[in-house]
């Protein structure tokens, strides 16, 4: 039974979301669910490097996996949204499982360089996508409240918790136990936290083919790309994917270069804090202006810090100025991730949003799939220190995209999405 909603009259933060009723059912296992998200990447890197001796092959077989995630999340996200999460996850877990265990025993094995990019294709497609579905969650019970930007800052946050936690425990185990043992821990984890994750039925967004006046979202006539600016949100996010894998790569290569592999993940974790951390302040602010207007402010920053990463590390790659570069640009990688998606509930219909986040977090996962190939081709070309020019590249090239198309974030109400700025006094129940 329903507890008595309470009346907010002021400013909605992290107090308040996580008081809203049903919450931690989905948020603790979803959050365990997630930390292998974080790990694919990084564990496929470093078992493919050890097994061919090449981070060029790694980090594109690497990008094999994402680009497989990318084209085949969205599908994922719409039959979800059309028969509901827990349909699609179990198959999933399990398919995942497999894949990731055939990958490892060709990797080992010394098989041919085109069976491991023949095996990473399931192992990318096959992956459950949590982060995506927990936001629908939220979106589901909090759709026209003002505590939805709230929950986006709260998404990132723990996202990149993810970030922090994941790369330095699969360059931990692949380290310092098995070069296997990250990717066969990041089996593990999603299999166990996706099939518990899955079993949380009571929170899932309703099916949209039990929703009256749904059936365009579900037959694809309604899909959520076909929306100008969910595509405008797509390149957005690719250029800050590229920010994640150019980094993986071209700190895991640094880290070699100077005979320190091992604190490759404390340094990826450094850069994953600094986003944590700005997440953090992006929830607790009392935003004036609207989502949009953030957008177009926060992505200037983030091209600058990658900017200034990049230079840096031709003209002086010393391993604490790195690390500190590393910290800027995670700090300025979490305000625009956060208004993407926090821009999803105002311009995509509640039928086809898991759809939508699948389809941002899927360019971010192509993002990381091109950042990791080209970074990977710079440092085995130019030396360790140029991969650090992808993020660059990816950041600056949608950015330009950005402000050329950002009429297309405009919603039907723009004083609408101000309203949903933290310091929005309208009253909103919570349970």
């Amino acid at each position: 039974m329903s507890s008595p909603a309470t009346t907010v009259e002021s400013r909605p933060g992290y107090g308040q979301l996580l008081r809203t009723r049903g919450a931690w059912t989905f948020l603790l296992p979803g959050f365990f669910a997630r930390q292998p998200f974080a790990m694919l990447t990084i564990g496929i890197v470093l078992l493919v490097e050890h097994t061919t001796g090449s981070y060029g092959t790694a980090g594109a077989v690497s990008a094999t996996a994402g680009v497989a995630m990318a084209v085949i999340a969205p599908q994922s996200g719409k039959l979800a949204d059309r028969f509901g999460q827990s349909a699609v996850l179990v198959p999933g877990a399990v398919l995942h499982a497999a894949a990731i265990a055939t990958l490892i025993a060709l990797a080992l094995n010394g098989a041919p360089v085109w069976a491991l990019f023949v095996a990473a294709v399931p192992a990318g497609a096959t992956t459950p996508q949590i982060g995506p579905m927990v936001r629908a969650r939220w979106s589901a019970k909090l759709s026209g409240s003002p505590l939805m930007t709230t929950a986006a800052a709260f998404e990132s946050v723990t996202d990149e918790f993810t970030f922090v936690v994941g790369p330095v425990l699969a360059t931990a185990l692949s380290t310092g136990v098995h070069p296997a043992a990250g990717l066969g821990a990041e089996a593990a984890l999603m299999l166990i936290g996706g099939l518990v994750f899955a079993s949380q039925r009571a929170t899932q967004p309703v099916p949209s083919r039990k929703q009256p006046g749904t059936a365009g979202a579900a037959d694809g006539a309604g899909s959520a790309l076909r929306i100008p600016g969910v595509r405008v949100l797509v390149v957005a996010l690719f250029g800050i994917g590229t920010v994640f894998g150019g980094m993986q790569v071209s700190l895991t290569a640094f880290t070699q270069s100077v005979g320190q592999p091992g604190i490759n993940g404390v340094l990826y974790g450094i850069f994953a804090g600094g986003n944590m951390l700005a997440a953090v302040a992006v929830g607790a602010v009392n935003w004036k202006r609207s989502a949009r207007t953030r957008l177009l402010a926060a992505y200037p920053a983030l091209v600058l810090a990658a900017l200034a990463l990049a230079t840096m590390a031709q003209v002086a790659p010393w391993l604490p100025l790195l690390a500190g570069l590393g910290l800027l640009i995670g700090l300025c990688v979490a305000p625009s991730m956060i208004t993407s998606f926090t821009l999803v509930e105002y311009l995509v219909p509640a039928g086809s949003r898991t759809e939508a986040f699948m389809w941002l977090t899927g360019a971010i996962a192509l993002g990381q799939a091109g950042g990791s190939t080209i970074a990977g081709q710079l440092a085995d070309s130019f030396g360790a220190s140029a991969g650090f020019v992808a993020p660059l590249v990816g950041t600056g090239l949608a950015g330009i995209v950005l402000f050329l198309f950002h009429n297309r974030l405009a919603t039907r109400s723009e004083g609408r999405i101000a309203a949903c700025g933290t310091g929005h006094r309208t009253p909103v129940a919570v349970d």
